[in-house]
């Protein structure tokens, strides 16, 4: 049977009431189920900005594709380091590169390796039922590159930071949000170049916000300047929502006015990381990208 989670103990800045308040947040976290969360989310908010109506297995696929890539990414990190490195084990949260929810999901393997087994057929039997083969190749490119970059990064030849083209936060800022953007800018009847200026941004807050969480927990964030970052991205993403208010595009208006409020929020989460645990920090900074789930109430 395998071990409870292990979650930070409540502390003096943490009463016991706050912890267990964010007991679901940090669940969400541990599971995995915050970055499928975020993908369909900014998938539905794509396609209602692009006045599309989605196919409802098409963010199911979407969802179990970003689910199982998390699992897997997490269970082979934690592998590494616990089977090659035994030592880890004894690491401090400090100097180990392995986070709570590695550890979460190493101790649940027997239950995430099938999990993401059965994720992965299903998402693999839905596009090969429902996805039109014109649909197939063009979308099988995307496949590809995160196969590459996946495939890359766990390889026992995986290049340095320094030796990389592209930072990884970025690689991943721009595979998540192109494959939440492209089935509605694929479906678009006219004028499809209204979704560039919104997929800027996002592949831009989805870089600030790998970009926050890794200095977070690397505990070199002053380096980076998430705040400064965070109120650049902001500004820009609402003076682009004027200009398409302005030119009468409503819809993408109120998705960059959403990249906007997530971006300072993050900003925020920068001010105040101090005040929060580890784990509730790391989902907390996902779940202020959920800000695009207001949209969907709209007409």
């Amino acid at each position: 049977m395998a071990a409870p989670p292990t979650l930070s103990p409540p502390t003096q800045s943490q009463p016991q009431s706050q912890a267990d308040a964010a007991l679901p947040l940090r669940l969400w976290h541990l599971t995995s189920l915050d970055a499928p969360t975020v993908a369909v989310v900014w998938c539905l908010a794509f396609a209602w900005t692009a006045r599309v109506a989605l196919p409802i297995w098409l963010p199911t696929v979407l969802a179990l594709a970003a689910w199982s890539f998390y699992i897997a990414d997490r269970l082979l990190d934690a592998r590494r380091e616990l089977e090659v490195d035994p030592r880890a084990r004894m690491r401090t949260a400090e100097s180990s590169l392995l986070r709570p929810r590695h550890h979460f999901h190493w101790r649940h393997r027997r239950i995430f390796i099938p999990v993401c087994i059965a994720a992965v057929s299903c998402a693999m039997a839905l596009v090969w039922r429902s996805m039109p083969a014109v649909a197939r190749e063009r979308n099988s490119l995307l496949a590809a590159a995160a196969i590459v970059y996946f495939s890359t990064v766990h390889s026992p030849w995986r290049p340095s930071r320094a030796d990389r083209r592209l930072p990884k936060e970025l690689l991943v800022g721009i595979l998540f949000t192109l494959a939440c953007a492209l089935p509605a800018w694929s479906r678009m009847a006219a004028h499809p170049a209204v979704l560039i200026a919104p997929v800027l941004m996002y592949i831009t807050l989805a870089w600030l916000n790998c970009l926050g969480i890794e200095a977070w927990e690397s505990g070199v964030s002053g380096r980076y300047s998430i705040f400064r970052r965070a109120l650049a991205l902001a500004a820009t993403a609402l003076a682009a929502a004027l200009v398409s208010a302005a030119l009468h595009q409503a819809r993408p208006a109120w998705l960059l006015a959403a990249a906007a409020l997530s971006a300072g929020l993050l900003g925020l989460l920068d001010v105040y990381r101090r005040r929060l645990a580890p784990t509730t920090l790391r989902a907390t900074a996902d779940l202020v990208l959920l800000t695009p789930l207001a949209l969907l109430l709209l007409p």
